[in-house]
């Protein structure tokens, strides 16, 4: 046996980020004495790595897991725990801030301790790290390796002085922030998805560039916090992949949290003041302007993780942008290895990590013929409103020449959305032409990320608006919206022919 010699560390260097380490890349832990060959061994122990693992062990095989920095990969460590649990804390104070609104008096002055803010973050991350942690793992029969992977031989990969073989091999090594060559930038210094939860005091003027999911999320909540902040985004819109009518009241929403936003501009430049000021050149509207920050936050893509594991050794076929190739059923071009997670699909969620891991499991230990494509994925952005969405959007249908209709409920006429004094938002839902079969969905409003599964579960199991306008939901939820979007549909098929035969049947039957 050998001791792990790889030394990780997280900032700032704390009780709770000292259990953290201790869980997810023990310091004294010792890399187990390779078995003669395994069934599966997996490089990566993001959500895909630890899914795949625990899957296949639980099946009887013999699993081999490999992690060179921190299991649970970034949904623990930099991704989905750590900020939802400062977007938890931004709505708390929001709740507080427009409580007057509801009757209740808050004392003027109130805001917001924010190292306390990143400790409960910290804590939180570190209670939930168990279930991912390398004794765990251990437990559930897997053979845990910490250090750096490389394939070796056609079979083989190597970590350490280790040297493990394989039947099968799955490579789930997920992906990192992006770099933008943004002249200065680097020189300068700057915070991305996975360094920002290493701050421990606020900002008092944060720049952000990207308005994607993250980078509006991260706005929103300093901008809560107290941070002066001010987004940049070269589009004229912020979420550009999205609804444009939900992204528009998202935008709206973010401005009167007093975000600055600066959309249809291009960063030229970065530099430092002599006060140590962070300025950043950009041009809108055709002339140079420049502000001032003492923090950036660069929320703009990520980068697939294939450095380093001799790819080309193998014959797999990656490139720096897309990440390693796959088959509809996650093989790569070597047919003894799979991939899974964001180093391979562009749609780079945790949910959709968990599900690529059980086609892995699937296809790799059982002649499975599981296909990626068939899986529904739905996504939300946690922004306040939230913009939930699954399936088609309406720009998609036109792409693909399929007629379509769209159906939208608004929650300003939704009682328990009126009640809630969450009025902001709609469920717009597309039909194909002629039926209710469902071609997507968007939903904008403060629970949105809840509802989308009522569509998810319908379009996978082949329910329409029909359906949907059939179930009794209960009164008063915001929920009901979607039951009023089928009941929106089923007054279409009240047609003048057969709204005039049931007036003739009905004179009938008097």
């Amino acid at each position: 046996m050998t001791a792990n010699n790889s030394n990780v560390f997280i900032h700032p260097q704390d009780e709770h980020n000292r259990e953290l380490i201790a869980n997810v890349h023990p310091p004294d832990w010792v890399n187990p004495d390779p078995a003669k060959r395994y069934n599966l061994v997996v490089i990566g122990a993001g959500t895909a790595g630890l899914v795949t693992a625990a899957g296949a062990a639980g099946l009887g095989a013999k699993v081999a897991l490999i992690e060179r920095n921190l299991m649970g990969g970034d949904c623990l460590n930099v991704g989905c725990v750590p900020s939802k649990a400062l977007i938890s804390s931004a709505r708390r104070f929001a709740a507080v801030r427009d409580a007057g609104e509801f009757g209740v008096r808050v004392p003027d002055g109130v805001t917001v301790d924010f190292s306390a803010v990143m400790e409960r973050m910290r804590k939180l991350r570190a209670s939930i790290s168990p279930v991912d942690s390398a004794p765990r793992f251990r437990d559930l029969g897997v053979d845990v390796f910490l250090g750096s992977a490389r394939f070796n031989g056609s079979d083989t990969v190597q970590v350490s002085d280790k040297v493990l073989r394989f039947k099968k091999a799955v490579i789930a090594t997920g992906a990192r922030a992006a770099e933008l060559p943004i002249p200065g930038l680097t020189e300068v210094g700057y915070c991305d998805n996975e360094t920002i939860f290493e701050l421990t005091e606020l900002p008092k003027r944060l720049a952000v560039i990207g308005a994607g999911p993250i980078g509006c999320e991260m706005t929103q909540s300093f901008a809560r916090f107290g941070s002066e902040v001010t987004q940049f985004e070269q589009s004229d819109q912020i979420l550009t992949k999205e609804d444009s009518d939900a992204a528009r009241i998202v935008q709206q929403a973010m401005i009167k949290d007093g975000v600055n936003l600066m959309t249809c501009s291009k960063i030229e430049r970065v530099y430092r003041n002599d006060d140590g000021g962070k300025t950043i050149v950009f041009s809108k509207n055709g002339k140079n302007q420049q502000l001032t920050f003492d923090e950036i936050l660069l929320g703009v893509g990520r980068t697939p993780n294939v450095d380093g594991l001799n790819l080309e050794g193998l014959g797999i076929a990656h490139d720096a942008r897309a990440g390693i190739r796959v088959d509809d059923r996650l093989r790569t071009t070597n047919p003894s290895v799979y991939a899974a997670g964001d180093v391979c699909f562009p749609y780079k969620f945790t949910h959709t990590a968990d599900f690529q891991a059980r086609i892995v499991v699937q296809n790799t230990l059982f002649f499975g013929r599981a296909k990626a494509s068939k899986l529904t994925i739905p996504w939300c952005t946690y922004t306040s409103p939230e913009i939930a969405h699954v399936g088609m959007y309406a720009r998609d249908a036109k792409e693909k020449g399929i007629p379509y209709e769209t159906f939208t409920q608004e929650f300003a006429d939704v009682d328990r959305a009126i009640l809630d004094g969450e009025t902001e938002g709609f469920v717009k839902v597309h039909v194909k032409k002629g039926s209710d079969h469902i071609l997507g969905a968007t939903i904008l409003g403060s629970h949105a990320g809840d509802m989308i599964s009522e569509i998810s579960v319908a379009m996978v199991n082949g329910l329409g608006l029909k359906r949907i306008a059939n179930t009794i939901h209960p009164y008063p939820t915001q929920a009901e919206a979607i039951r009023k979007v089928g009941d929106q549909y089923n007054r279409t098929r009240l047609t003048p022919f057969v709204k005039s035969l049931f007036e003739k049947w009905l004179r009938w039957t008097r």
